[in-house]
């Protein structure tokens, strides 16, 4: 079974951007809504495809899966199937032995900037960046599924408290 090991964290001020490695423009869009078992997701990323499919829990560990499809098929599924969907830049960042990916939300989630990094183990020790605020890998209305449903711009002050 492939797992994924990540953390999540906010974004405070801009000086992540010194940093940045490479940037990448990524659509994606879900299949289905919350309450399932999983979450299904087909990502755009250049010209690039990709179809996701990831256990619906929250936490730093959970079963992922992840193929290429043709790009034709991955825009007509974004187009014509998706239920939600999201638009940003993801920005790397190589610093302290991991990589850092900074996505920078775009349209409806405009506003948001979170960092994500995977990890080799769920005890792996991690020097965090003087840019990084709180972790948010155990809050799931940060989690992309959320986001593609419940765009940010739409919370209220308190709900991104």
């Amino acid at each position: 079974m492939a797992i994924e090991i990540e953390r999540k964290f906010e974004v405070l001020g801009d000086l992540w951007r010194q940093e940045v490695g490479r940037t990448i423009e990524m659509r994606q869009g879900y299949l289905g809504t919350e309450g399932g078992r999983a979450s299904v997701r087909v990502r755009i990323q250049g010209d690039q495809a990709r179809l996701n499919i990831k256990a619906a829990v929250v936490g730093a560990t959970r079963a992922e899966y992840d193929y290429p499809i043709p790009l034709a098929d991955g825009q007509e599924i974004l187009d014509a199937l998706s239920v939600g969907g999201l638009h940003k830049r993801r920005h790397l960042i190589e610093r302290d032995g991991v990589v850092w990916e900074v996505d920078e939300f775009l349209g409806d989630n405009a506003g948001l900037v979170v960092a994500e990094v995977e990890l080799d183990s769920a005890d792996q020790a991690l020097v965090r960046p003087s840019w990084l605020g709180r972790e948010l890998t155990d809050d799931r209305r940060y989690y992309n599924h959320y986001l593609a449903l419940h765009p940010y711009r739409t919370w209220s002050d308190a709900d991104r408290d």
